[in-house]
This record gives C-alpha cells, structure tokens and sequence, in this order.
C-alpha cells in the first residue's frame, strides 16, 4: 500500500485520492508526502496509469512538485 515519510494531511488527501483513481493499482504505489512534495514510486503497468497517478493527485491543494519515480513494467 501506500506509505509516508511525515503522517500529515497531505498524506491522507493524497492516499484517498489514489484509492478512489479507477486507473491506477494503488496497492502498488507508494508515496511519499512531505512540505508540498511528493514522489510516487512503484510499478504501473503502463504509462496511461503512471500518468494518471500524476493527474490525479496534481490539484490536490497542498501538493506543490510532484516526483512521478513510477516505472512501468509491461510483465
């Protein structure tokens, strides 16, 4: 599942997001929220998911860069 350096608000608006993103397996993405920066790693299964990972968590309020450290594994 997903995991955090810092336990904020952030964190959880984030995690929800990524629970409710039809698009993208979010038991393999793991996050990392701290300060308005987050990075995404993990394994998608294309770059359409790695993609909307990004999307879906970009308006999130409070999130200010994004690290898309996603990788896609067509296996």
């Amino acid at each position: 599942m997903s995991t955090a350096i810092i336990s904020s608000p952030l964190f959880e608006r984030i995690h929800d997001a990524m629970l409710a993103n039809p698009y993208v397996p979010g038991r393999q993405v793991h996050i990392e929220a701290n300060e308005g920066r987050v990075v995404l790693k993990g394994n998608v299964r294309s770059f359409f998911q790695k993609q909307m990972a990004q999307e879906g968590i970009r308006r999130i309020d409070g999130v200010e860069m994004i690290d898309n450290l996603l990788e896609v594994n067509w296996t």
